[in-house]
């Protein structure tokens, strides 16, 4: 196995997943604690973990970074948002010592660009769409607001390691000037300018020696692996679709917004009855899906503007992720939902594991970080599933998606 991913929640490990299979890998994504494949050039590990509390998601990540090693994985990726959506607590900086430790180096890099969806590092500096981070509409996450954009700034209260800016200049000097710079920077963490795919080219190349690799999804596309990857086959499912929101970001609600305006019927989960009598409102949301006409496109979201969101977020959160998950557990069981569009990384780890799905194959691209994927549901229904980050996919993503598996 050439690389053993952790990913930090579900919407990212099918986002590096799809990288590496482009780059030609045979690629797997491992739910949880499932079993890790041997015969795999790439396994991903599918966690939930970037908001559990500190010493859960260290824990996980050991453990999953343990089956990783033992399958045979000759390097080891930590997965992380390519806002590097996180609190002054962690999971980014206490999960990376643990799996630097766990992996006997002593340094790694952290590169969380994404040029395709706007993600860049300047000066060490975190941009989306070429707005400083603090100022972008994360800033506004009710889970992991980030006010900082400086990403040493985001780290430091995380970690005790040494922290060292690279430049873009040395970047761009080339692959040798790039690999001395991080041979001779005191151990620790290395921040990794990049704003191009031409950086993130230089930047793989040039860490091709390192036991630990850390970043998001982009960096993955340039690891050193075959570029003909054969055609894969993508497993043909029932027609029943839905499309379910968690994520309370910017793009999602366009989006949902989008979507309703192309004819998508929408309805709002009931945030009281959600978190007062779940049983009721999950009933009262399948029987909904189910009188739709077999036409319509059914849409349940949590949020579809800013003021809906609440300051008992995380709460809330949680009481909306056990309401969506149970109602695709529910219609897909009965045979009513065949395919499904999630939203969020919190919602689409809770609608997998409410599933009981235990790996996923990796189907069409539909944009950058965004792809199809399928797997067999406890029910032993075979489900197809985008599992798509809040910030990622063009605005018509919920109504153009069925198209690639038509």
């Amino acid at each position: 196995m050439h690389i053993g991913a952790i990913a930090d929640d579900f919407t990212g490990a099918t986002d590096l997943a799809t990288a590496l299979r482009e780059r030609g890998l045979r690629t797997a994504v491992v739910i949880g604690d499932n079993d890790v494949p041997a015969d795999h050039d790439a396994v991903v590990v599918a966690l939930k973990s970037r908001t559990a509390p500190v010493a859960q998601a260290v824990a996980d990540s050991l453990e999953a970074g343990t089956r990783l090693v033992a399958a045979g994985a000759e390097r080891l990726y930590v997965k992380y948002c390519s806002t590097f959506d996180s609190t002054d607590e962690g999971n980014i900086g206490p999960v990376l010592d643990a799996v630097v430790s766990m992996a006997g180096a002593d340094r790694t890099i952290v590169v969380p660009s994404f040029p395709a969806n706007g993600r860049t590092v300047r000066d060490g500096s975190l941009y989306v769409n070429g707005t400083l981070l603090e100022h972008s509409s994360m800033r506004h996450h009710p889970l992991t607001p980030m006010t900082k954009s400086r990403l040493r700034d985001i780290l430091a209260p995380q970690t005790a390691a040494t922290l060292t800016e690279i430049g873009r200049d040395t970047v761009r000097a080339g692959t040798d000037a790039l690999r001395a710079a991080i041979d001779e920077a005191e151990p620790g963490y290395l921040i990794v300018d990049a704003e191009t795919d031409d950086d993130l080219a230089v930047i793989a190349a040039a860490s091709r020696h390192l036991r630990v690799l850390s970043g998001g999804a982009a960096l993955a596309a340039h690891l050193d692996a075959p570029a003909d990857a054969a055609a894969m086959l993508f497993p043909v499912v029932g027609r029943g679709r839905l499309v379910v929101c968690g994520s309370a970001s910017a793009a999602t609600r366009a989006q949902i917004a989008a979507a309703v305006g192309q004819g998508a019927t929408m309805r709002r989960v009931d945030l009281d009855a959600a978190a007062s009598d779940p049983d009721a409102e999950i009933a009262a949301l399948v029987a909904w899906v189910r009188d739709l006409p077999p036409t319509e496109l059914p849409l349940v979201c949590s949020v579809t503007e800013l003021a809906d969101i609440r300051r008992d977020a995380s709460a809330t959160a949680d009481a909306v992720e056990h309401v969506l998950s149970a109602v695709v557990a529910d219609l897909v069981s009965t045979g009513d939902i065949h395919r499904v569009v999630v939203a969020g990384g919190e919602t689409s780890g809770a609608v997998v594991q409410a599933l009981g799905v235990s790996s996923l194959e990796i189907g069409p691209q539909l944009a950058p970080g965004v792809c199809w994927s399928a797997g067999q549901a406890a029910s032993g229904d075979t489900v197809a599933l985008v599992l798509k980050s809040g910030n990622f996919g063009g605005t018509d993503l919920f109504t153009a998606a069925w198209e690639a598996i038509a």
